[in-house]
């Protein structure tokens, strides 16, 4: 056994000493107070004598070390637990992104399929490609915001936003003169004819009807026979001098509609005529009319050739005859003109149909007006 003595001036620090050196395991043999102490300058000090049993130290030291062992064997043992369970989460974190991925690669190889698609339809459907093309671009900005399912319905509305439509409006007991302006054989006076009947029936509105078409034969017996039947008056106008006599003529209207000359865009001096007309008559409204089956060329020429005419909307005339309908996208992209009617066969007044801008861009995509 290991023995000494510790002395200090309180009891406190004499074993907090022995403590020190020879460890918690140390046992206090005896204590005694010293008194009158001199070589210490000091009247009491305290003195502890301790032993250690170097066996038991030993063992102590033996014990601690195998704890220490067991410690670090449990961490090691935890530790692999961590790995284990980390490389698992891994495992399922790398599985869940990889079917992610699949997903998405998927999802990717079906929308480049259907925009494929797409493209191809508005393509047969004779759609310029600048405008597929801006179409298209429209449909890839809404990558990963929408379901490819609904590609065809983003589309159209895409479509819809590219075609402006007006609306006919026109008030009772406030005189409105309005002119139907066009190339030959469109429909003028058959459209004419439909409007004046709405105009009559459905909006009880007092019409009258001039018609400066008196070069085309039996164009004026043709408006006068509808006249007489639908009970509307009628009057005919030889030059533009006769214009301001009719207008006046006719000052208790609601709306009067001018039926003029179909001419060939291409005849500047012909179209030089009808605009002395319009002008005499100081028309309020002048509507182009074309046949959905004109071709987008002639489409594109017939809206510039007959701007001087300061026309403000278009009537698509022929849609039951025509094969595809992309050339209206194609004409009023390039105009920026709005459709105000379409018609679709020659029964008056049912046959014509007044528009609205996702009406048409269905009719164009799918080639179907119903």
């Amino acid at each position: 056994m290991q023995i000494k003595k510790f002395l200090a001036p309180t009891l406190k620090e004499a074993t907090e000493q022995m403590k020190a050196e020879l460890g918690s395991d140390a046992i206090i043999l005896g204590t005694r107070v010293l008194e009158d102490e001199r070589r210490f300058n000091i009247k009491k000090m305290f003195e502890i004598t301790a032993g250690l049993d170097k066996k038991q130290s030993s063992k102590n030291i033996e014990a601690a070390y195998n704890d220490r062992s067991q410690v670090k064997t449990d961490l090691q043992h935890e530790l692999e637990k961590l790995q284990k369970k980390v490389y698992q989460e891994k495992d399922i974190i790398k599985k869940d992104v990889d079917k992610k991925i699949v997903a998405e690669t998927t999802s990717s190889i079906e929308k480049v399929q259907e925009i494929k698609e797409l493209t191809d339809v508005l393509l047969h459907h004779e759609v310029q490609k600048n405008i597929v093309k801006e179409l298209i671009e429209q449909l890839e900005n809404y990558d990963g915001m929408v379901d490819v399912s609904k590609l065809e319905s983003y589309l159209i509305s895409g479509m819809a936003s590219l075609i402006p439509t007006k609306e006919f409006n026109v008030k009772k007991n406030k005189l409105t003169k309005v002119a139907l302006v066009g190339p030959t054989g469109v429909g003028k006076t058959t459209c004419i004819a439909k409007l004046a009947i709405i105009s009559k029936i459905i909006h009880k509105l007092n019409v009258g009807l001039i018609s400066i078409d008196t070069y085309r034969l039996g164009a004026i017996d043709q408006l006068r026979i509808f006249s007489e039947i639908s009970d509307i008056e009628m009057a005919v106008a030889y030059e533009p001098g006769d214009m301001s006599r009719l207008i006046k003529k006719f000052k208790d209207k609601d709306l009067i509609f001018i039926d003029t000359i179909g001419r060939s865009q291409r005849n500047a001096e012909n179209l030089s005529d009808i605009k002395a007309y319009l002008d005499a008559a100081q028309a309020d409204d002048t509507v182009l009319v074309t046949s959905a089956t004109t071709s987008t060329r002639t489409l594109i020429d017939i809206s510039q050739k007959f701007n001087p005419l300061n026309y403000s909307s278009v009537i698509f005339t022929k849609v039951d005859e025509a094969v595809s309908y992309g050339n209206i996208l194609n004409f009023v992209y390039n105009s920026n003109v709005p459709v105000m009617f379409i018609t679709n066969g020659q029964v008056i007044p049912d046959d014509i149909i007044s528009v609205n801008s996702e009406l048409l861009a269905k009719l164009i995509f799918t080639g179907k007006l119903y």
